[in-house]
């Protein structure tokens, strides 16, 4: 069973995210099924069609959640230090073409955020940024060609 890398603030967005479908969405959808029954001919009642379909989405996204949960390695950032780039790690960036500074924060796949500076590991860019020291400069490829990035500054916090 492969672990799922993520932060201790994203694997309490997703249990707080589990935590809202089970005590509140699914006794509202059942509620919303029994009233749809009530109104007669299944076969044409769009109501409850519509009201299943939405009980298949959140059942399916409990388990989703459920699974990614249990296959969780919470990974605590302060306790992690160094001169390279880890998981974790926020990363300072001066873009080599415009000299635009950005940071941003590698972090699992659920709980990127590109707006709020989180970028997925999985994403190119921090792949080609892990195991890199501050001075390095890594290119990347993207749909509107080749960036260059210098590291400026990695920090654990």
């Amino acid at each position: 069973m492969e672990k799922v890398p993520m932060t201790e603030a994203g694997y309490l967005r997703l249990q707080e995210e589990l935590k809202h479908l089970k005590a509140i969405e699914r006794p509202a959808i059942i509620k919303a099924i029994a009233e749809a029954r009530e109104h007669g001919d299944l076969s044409e009642n769009a109501e409850y069609h519509a009201a299943r379909e939405r009980q298949s989405f959140i059942e399916g996204r409990v388990l989703e959640l459920e699974d990614k949960i249990s296959r969780a390695e919470v990974i605590d950032v302060s306790k992690l230090s160094g001169d390279s780039v880890k998981f974790g790690a926020t990363v300072k960036l001066a873009d080599e073409d415009t000299d635009e500074e950005i940071s941003y924060q590698i972090v699992g796949a659920d709980e990127s955020d590109i707006k709020a500076g989180r970028l997925s590991i999985t994403a190119p860019l921090a792949r080609s940024l892990i195991g890199k020291s501050v001075g390095d400069v890594v290119e990347v490829s993207t749909p509107n060609g080749s960036k260059s990035y210098e590291i400026i500054e990695i920090l654990y916090i």
